[in-house]
C-alpha cells in the first residue's frame, strides 16, 4: 500500500525524566524506533504534528515513513502514552519493518450497509462487538481498513470472524486457534420495546379498551 505520512524527526542524545520534560516545554515529544536487527534509536518529533496524526483513524495501521535527519525508513506505531489528563502525548514507540517478513496488526473495521439491512428496516438494533481485528500479513499488504457488510443480515444474524472477506495475503491469526476464537463481530438483535408504551397497551388490554 503507498505511504501517507512521513514523519521528521531527529536524534536524540539527551534522556530521562529531565530531558524529557524539556522537549515537552519546546513542543517537541520523545520517542524510541527499534527492530528489524537494528539497535534502538531515541528521537524526537514535533508534538502537534503528532497529536493531528494520532486523531487519523488510518495512522494506527499504516505503514509510515520516519525521516531521522534524511534518512528514511519505513515503520508502524507501536505504542502511544499519553497524558492522564491533559491532551499530551508522553512518549511514542515505533517498530521498524522488514518487507519481506510478516507483521501483526490491528485493523480498523468499517460497517456498510447498516441502514438498509432487512433486520434495521424491521426495527433490530446493531450490536458492534468488535470495531477492530488483528491481522498478519506482509506490510506490502497491510489494508488500512477492512469492511463488514451488514447489508444481508436480519434480526437475529450475526457475521463471526470468519465471515469476513479479507484483502489477499491477510489472514486473521486468531482462527488459527480454534472454532472457539471465531469470535462474533456484529450481530442484529430485537430491537426494545418502548416500557411506557407497552404499560399502556397492557393496561388497554386488561380495561378493554381499544
Amino acid at each position: 500500500m503507498s505511504n501517507n505520512y512521513v514523519l521528521e524527526a531527529q536524534p536524540r542524545t539527551d534522556q530521562g525524566k529531565g530531558a524529557s520534560r524539556r522537549l515537552r516545554r519546546e513542543n517537541m515529544l520523545p520517542a524510541i524506533v527499534y527492530g528489524a536487527g537494528k539497535e534502538p534509536v531515541a528521537i524526537k518529533l514535533t508534538h502537534h504534528v503528532m497529536l493531528k496524526h494520532l486523531d487519523d483513524e488510518a495512522f494506527y495501521s499504516q505503514i509510515l515513513v520516519l525521516s531521522i535527519d534524511g534518512e528514511n525508513e519505513k515503520v508502524v506505531l507501536r505504542d502511544v502514552q499519553r497524558h492522564p489528563a491533559k491532551p499530551l502525548i508522553m512518549h511514542v514507540d515505533f517498530l521498524r519493518i522488514d518487507e519481506s517478513q510478516l507483521i501483526r496488526m490491528h485493523v480498523p473495521l468499517h460497517f456498510l450497509n447498516e441502514e438498509t439491512s432487512p433486520g434495521v428496516k424491521l426495527g433490530g438494533q446493531v450490536n458492534r462487538q468488535l470495531v477492530e481485528v488483528e491481522v498478519d500479513c506482509l506490510p506490502s499488504n497491510l489494508p488500512e481498513f477492512i469492511d463488514v457488510d451488514l447489508g444481508g443480515l436480519a434480526i437475529g444474524d450475526s457475521i463471526h470472524m470468519s465471515d469476513i472477506k479479507l484483502p489477499a495475503g491477510v489472514v486473521l491469526p486468531g482462527l488459527l486457534q480454534g472454532e472457539e476464537h471465531d469470535l462474533a463481530i456484529v450481530a442484529i438483535h430485537k430491537g426494545k420495546v418502548d416500557e411506557s408504551e407497552s404499560e399502556t397497551e397492557s393496561a388497554g388490554e386488561e380495561t378493554g379498551e381499544e
